[in-house]
């Protein structure tokens, strides 16, 4: 790309070694292989091809890569070691322990989380949109993790990536009423919904879904916010808002590493 990457939060960077450019956080690569993607790698709907190359940036084949029909739910699919079914089944989050199996989630505004746990390899993928975010897409991925293979929330690793920003992110009032009627206190509201300058209510996805992070175990120290509005950057993201129908995806993967042992 002939344009430099925009600068990230302290604790991400990007690699250009692979099929595409890649964002990784530093402290979520200690734990597994993953990436956030860029605008070049041209994701457009089931292309085979581009879905090679992302697969390609975290060591994997396509065929390793277990999706799932995103509707903007809170519904956590549990992936074994058996391939995903044809069709995919419906949700907005994925999680396995699966060694080598990667998951993916694909976003073009929405926010992106990808989840670890440093001691049983255990591992998540997350697709939170406004609605996701309001059910709380992000605390269910986290509570499946620790029912189905008792993970301490508090040990999780959490990388949130490129989405749109409270910067650009002008919301209805009725968003705000929807975050209160799926329960979020106003006080908690407060933190999320702003007034920018032109007095249209924003909404920062990116401090909502870690505050639900927190409420759901996690230590604040354990989650990273890459701070890259897909609406401002479109030289390296795609974004819904900005290009509507013609919008491509960006993809945001991770794989489950190898441990000798599960606690």
């Amino acid at each position: 790309m002939s344009v430099a990457p925009p600068p990230t939060a302290p604790g991400f960077r990007w690699i250009d070694d692979g099929p595409a450019p890649v964002l990784v956080c530093e402290a979520l690569a200690v734990v597994a292989r993953h990436a956030f993607t860029s605008r070049q790698l041209r994701l457009r709907g089931g292309d085979a091809a581009a879905w090679s190359r992302a697969a390609a940036t975290v060591g994997c084949a396509a065929g390793q890569v277990h999706r799932v029909r995103q509707v903007h739910g809170a519904h956590v699919v549990v992936v074994d070691a058996l391939p995903t079914p044809d069709p995919a089944p419906e949700a907005d989050a994925l999680v396995t322990i699966t060694p080598g199996a990667a998951l993916a989630v694909v976003t073009a505004d929405c926010v992106p989380i990808l989840l670890a746990d440093p001691v049983s390899g255990a591992v998540g993928a997350v697709h939170a949109g406004w609605r996701g975010t309001a059910a709380n897409i992000a605390a269910a991925a986290v509570a499946t993790l620790a029912e189905r293979w008792g993970v301490a929330p508090d040990r999780l690793v959490a990388a949130i990536g490129p989405s749109i920003g409270a910067c650009c992110y002008e919301v209805g009032e009725e968003l705000n009423a929807a975050f209160a009627a799926a329960g979020h206190a106003p006080e908690v509201r407060a933190g999320w919904f702003s007034r920018g300058g032109s007095g249209r209510l924003r909404l920062d996805l990116w401090t909502a879904n870690r505050d639900l992070l927190i409420s759901a175990g996690l230590h604040a120290a354990n989650v990273h916010i890459a701070g890259l509005c897909t609406k401002t950057h479109l030289d390296w993201f795609e974004s819904y808002r900005a290009e509507g129908a013609g919008a491509g995806r960006l993809a945001a993967l991770i794989v489950a590493p190898r441990r000798s042992s599960v606690p």
